[in-house]
């Protein structure tokens, strides 16, 4: 008697549900996502060993280029707008709505207070292409104290965190160090990008 054969089949694989999958995810990792604010100044950092984490809330930046330009940050909306509101009493100097909305959106920015108002009445893609001088730090004139000061009365949770390059002037962030120093500030971050910790010395 003959065998009988059986009919092979290709096998098949319905990828539907991967395709499903997959943009379940895109979806998912788009909304969650945050966009990364787009900084003045690109700063070089020096490495370290360290792995202390900044938080993600309540952080002041100074940052400090090559150039020896100081560059001051918050994050959040309110907190900006409110201390745009201090400094402008103190200095008087008048914002108007649309300049306090700008500057609530500014990640950081270093120009001088009277400098300011002109600054943040340009728009974006002008505002990207001045060269800020820097926020003074001089013993005359030492404006980084008082946006910092007015920071500390806003939010007393604040942590405060300097940002500087590999090719800054060692004076230069003495004179940042000194100013929140004077301010009774003694436990602040250094900025640093991660290294390999050694593995035997």
């Amino acid at each position: 008697m003959p065998k009988v054969k059986v009919k092979r089949t290709n096998p098949s694989l319905d990828m539907t549900p991967m395709v499903d999958l997959f943009f379940l995810l895109v979806t998912f990792f788009m909304l969650t996502a945050t966009a990364r604010e787009e900084e003045v100044v690109i700063v070089d950092t020096p490495s370290s060993v360290s792995e202390i984490k900044l938080p993600d809330a309540n952080v002041i930046t100074l940052t400090v280029d090559k150039n020896d330009r100081v560059f001051f940050g918050v994050d959040g909306q309110q907190t900006k707008e409110a201390l745009l509101d201090k400094i402008s009493s103190k200095y008087g100097v008048s914002f108007n709505e649309k300049e306090k909305k700008t500057f609530s959106l500014l990640s950081n920015f270093g120009v001088p207070v009277n400098q300011l108002k002109s600054y943040l009445a340009m728009d974006g893609p002008d505002r990207k292409k001045v060269n800020q001088p820097g926020i003074p730090v001089d013993s005359t004139n030492n404006q980084l104290r008082d946006w910092v000061l007015e920071t500390r009365k806003l939010n007393q949770k604040v942590v405060i965190a300097i940002k500087g390059d590999v090719d800054v002037n060692y004076s230069t962030v003495q004179k940042v160090v000194k100013t929140l120093q004077d301010q009774k500030v003694n436990r602040f971050n250094l900025v640093t990008d991660m290294e390999a910790r050694p593995t035997s010395l």
